[in-house]
């Protein structure tokens, strides 16, 4: 794949995939619009990579902290604060990871890829992230998440398996219902596509590896490179910018964006 095509597709998804816009509807518009070749879920998945790399060095600490509790929370016990963000992160990223293989077993991954599947779910989950952002209230923190919020934001999470629903935008719109501030809320939100993005990579780099297509893994590697520029630059921005600024902004491209989009899908 030529480099300006990886450069391309990895700023993409750098910048979108920490704003509740959808990388992954991005990256499938990508192809359909401009008729460029279809990058594949393999530099998909490797530009998911690259943004992972940024947020586990964005949020450092709690992801030093959760990987401390991990020992304990293996041998059964959540009693420290490592150990509960372990076990919180765990349950959350469960729904997405079960119903994610069945989606790929079954061959659905593929039929979603569509212009049409990615103005619905932009123009849908923007609506219900301003709903949620505007009725939500902002009593609780991150250091108020439970198990039982946990596990609903995890089910939240597994709308993100629909392009363009927006994996920031649903988990956001989630905690938004349950409570959390904006800011709160988008924190638990990266930190919840941390174990997901691993998952969905691991599965992805078994068929790579698979496969032994090394010319993919190389393109991969570019691009994951690239896509971990992008998405530090992004996250910074988006956090800084998130104290002053709520998600009306981002509701508003999404609603133009879904309303273009089934245009050119139904004209």
């Amino acid at each position: 794949m030529p480099l300006f095509h990886l450069f391309l597709v990895a700023v993409i998804q750098g910048v979108t995939e920490f704003l509740p816009v959808s990388s992954s509807g991005h990256l499938i518009l990508l192809p359909a619009l401009t008729g460029m070749q279809d990058q594949g879920q393999v530099i998909d998945v490797a530009v998911h990579v690259g943004t992972l790399c940024a947020v586990m060095l964005y949020f450092r600490r709690d992801v030093a902290l959760a990987l401390s509790g991990v020992p304990r929370l293996l041998r059964g016990r959540a009693d420290d604060p490592g150990a509960r963000l372990a076990g919180l992160l765990a349950l959350a990223t469960l729904p997405v990871v079960v119903v994610g293989l069945m989606v790929k077993l079954a061959g659905l991954d593929d039929a979603l890829r569509s212009v049409e599947v990615v103005g619905w779910a932009t123009l849908i989950f923007g609506i219900l992230l301003y709903w949620a952002d505007q009725t939500g209230g902002a009593e609780k923190t991150h250091e108020d998440w439970r198990f039982r919020h946990a596990l609903i934001m995890g089910l939240w999470q597994v709308i993100a398996l629909i392009p363009g629903a927006s994996r920031a935008g649903v988990t956001i719109t989630g905690a938004r219902f349950l409570g959390y501030g904006r800011q709160d809320a988008a924190r638990l939100a990266m930190l919840m596509s941390i174990p997901a993005i691993l998952a969905s990579g691991a599965l992805l780099g078994a068929e790579v590896i698979a496969t032994a297509d090394r010319v993919a893994a190389r393109d991969g590697l570019i691009a994951a490179g690239f896509a971990f520029l992008a998405a530090l630059a992004a996250l910074s921005l988006m956090m800084r910018l998130l104290r002053g600024v709520g998600f009306t902004p981002y509701v508003l491209y999404r609603i133009a964006l879904g309303v273009a989009l089934l245009w050119v899908a139904y004209r």
